[in-house]
């Protein structure tokens, strides 16, 4: 764990050209318009159908993270990772331990993109088999990734719009679909919120814990304070909005997806709950394009997070803090991580024929928690402990995000955890060897430079 270094006034350095309004929009394309709908179905049946409240209080946990996340790349505006926050404000050691639970996400994340993929095709071609999905979007990831093919920032920015326009007629549909239908007056509209009759406490922080992926990504933004216009303000105000405006965009579609389908009632498919929803308020038509937009969304999502995984095992070989000759190695002819990209896409392939989306996610969202509490925790250190003059502000902001997320990290499932703990045991024990009790350096875990 090194001090980041300092750009000198001879050194090259990247052109301060993104304001305020294109680290919003950046975040808002990374974690996408429709974050919320490929997890509504199992954080719905997790809450006992109160996917709303879980998308709000979820929001207020990742307000107070995000705040942390900002005020933290003012002190480190050239790292951006919650390792080196927690490496250098608190221990070395519990920097590795943040970043190994970052390695989990990154290796998760393509793995529960195929498992979507898969499922959203499944709707198109239920006569296909599951297994036969999982391999030919597996094969589609590794095949793109090895030929070095990436979406364009101009190609991701349309997406989102277009994902923008399909969420606006999703709205539309359904509020013309609740219009038609009968209700019972005003508890009809606030039961999505609570509805005392299957309302519980542990039920709904279970649902908010897997809630927690709608806002994954938004920690991204914190990776351009080199490229941003006055970066101690704009990124702090732009990783908070982009978490507020994804909180209030996400509670709008949950919401009107919980009015079009009563908690009451099964969905066909859990794990596509929201294209169900789009079919039951407009039609086969709706159906359809809510279906293709997540199709296709996922499918960039899945290709962007399987080079993502590799990049930053190239970044850990290369360290030696995984074997270097495999993890280490870069395609001459194409300059990837050639070995990576296959592992990882094993690593798809395997997992997505075990283990459901819901547990997936849940293992995803254990090692973000895991990130997110040591950023809260680094914002206390440097904020409160490490000042002379201590503020309620600066104690109070960073322990209630830390306690919010430690509270959604303990309602995980117990397979989540277990699975969890088993992984952050092995990276421990792993770094412990290599680093002979972690008395040599320890791995940077930072994703290289393209």
């Amino acid at each position: 764990m090194s001090t980041p270094p300092t750009a000198t006034g001879n050194a090259p350095h990247l052109r301060r050209a993104l304001s305020l309004w294109d680290l919003i929009l950046y975040g808002l394309i990374v974690i996408q318009p429709t974050a919320p709908m490929p997890v509504y179905g199992v954080m719905s049946v997790r809450a006992h159908g109160h996917a709303v409240t879980t998308v709000l209080i979820a929001m207020v946990a990742m307000l107070f993270t995000a705040l942390s996340y900002g005020r933290m790349a003012r002190v480190y505006p050239s790292a951006g990772s919650a390792f080196t926050y927690v490496g250098q404000e608190i221990h070395p050691v519990l920097g590795y331990i943040t970043g190994w639970g970052m390695v989990m996400d990154y290796i998760l994340n393509p793995l529960i993109c195929t498992i979507l993929c898969s499922k959203f095709a499944l709707n198109f071609a239920p006569e296909v088999p599951y297994f036969a999905w999982v391999l030919i979007f597996v094969a589609l990831f590794t095949f793109l990734n090895l030929q070095g093919i990436k979406t364009s920032a101009k190609i991701n920015t349309t997406m989102a719009a277009a994902m923008g326009v399909v969420i606006v007629i999703f709205l539309i549909a359904a509020a013309r679909y609740v219009g038609l239908i009968p209700h019972d007056g005003v508890h009809f509209f606030t039961r999505p919120f609570y509805d005392p009759s299957t309302f519980s406490t542990h039920a709904v922080l279970g649902g908010t814990s897997l809630a927690v992926l709608t806002y994954i990504g938004f920690d991204g933004i914190s990776t351009l304070s080199e490229e941003a216009k006055d970066p101690r303000r704009n990124i702090l105000l732009a990783t908070v909005l982009v978490c507020l405006i994804t909180g209030l965009l996400a509670s709008i579609e949950v919401y009107a997806a919980q009015l079009v389908w009563p908690t009451s009632q099964a969905f066909p498919d859990v794990d596509t709950a929201f294209v169900h929803v789009a079919g039951r308020a407009a039609g086969h038509w709706l159906f359809t394009l809510i279906n293709i937009t997540l199709l296709v969304a996922t499918v960039g999502s899945g290709m962007g997070a399987q080079l993502g995984a590799a990049r930053l095992l190239y970044g850990m070989g290369r360290s030696n803090a995984i074997p270097a000759k495999f993890f280490g190695a870069i395609d001459p002819k194409r300059h990837i991580p050639r070995n990576n990209v296959l592992f990882v896409g094993v690593i798809a392939l395997i997992g997505a024929m075990l283990i459901s989306f819901e547990r997936g996610a849940e293992l995803l969202n254990f090692g973000a928690l895991l990130a997110f509490m040591g950023v809260n925790a680094a914002a206390f250190f440097h904020y409160y402990l490490h000042e002379r003059k201590r503020t309620v502000f600066n104690f109070f902001m960073p322990v209630a995000g830390f306690l919010i997320c430690l509270l959604l990290w303990l309602s995980l499932s117990w397979h989540a955890k277990l699975l969890g703990v088993i992984w952050m045991a092995v990276g421990i024990a792993y770094g412990a060897y290599n680093t002979r009790g972690f008395k040599r350096a320890l791995v940077n875990f930072e994703i290289p430079s393209e």
